[in-house]
């Protein structure tokens, strides 16, 4: 078994700035003025978005010519559904998307039937898709209280 561990760390900056570093690498994460941010990055659950549209696009490119698909332009449009009564504590009902919704455009010269397949094996391959679909171990691996 090949198992691979990826580490981020997140360190909240002033109001809900978020400064999310992997690697050397890092990534702003706020939120919208109508949430209460200063609208300087993309909120948590659009980085969501974005990451199961980049996973899906790197399955992608990696994975094209194993189906003999040509891709000459590859994207994806992504909107979830998030009820703020949740996030808020006004309602019961779940905090996180309740529905993801996503459109692939391809532009590409390979028959449909080739193409279909293709998007098939790429739905059941893309990592960050697995990870939305099905119930991940998440749990809280301790509390560090420093003075």
């Amino acid at each position: 078994m090949a198992v691979e561990t990826f580490k981020a760390t997140a360190h909240l900056q002033e109001g809900v700035v978020v400064k999310v570093q992997s690697r050397n690498f890092e990534l702003t994460i706020d939120e919208p003025k109508s949430l209460g941010g200063t609208d300087t990055g993309m909120n948590p659950v659009e980085a969501v978005l974005g990451a199961l549209g980049a996973c899906q696009s790197i399955v992608a490119r990696v994975y094209a010519r194993k189906f003999n698909v040509r891709l000459d332009g590859f994207w994806v449009e992504l909107e979830g559904d998030i009820d703020l009564d949740g996030f808020f504590n006004k309602s019961d009902v779940r905090k996180g998307y309740s529905d993801i919704r996503y459109t692939f455009h391809i532009k590409t010269d390979s028959p449909r039937e080739q193409v279909e397949q293709f998007i098939e094996f790429l739905e059941r391959t893309c990592p960050v898709g697995d990870t939305i679909a099905n119930p991940v171990n998440l749990k809280l691996n301790g509390i560090v209280i420093e003075n």
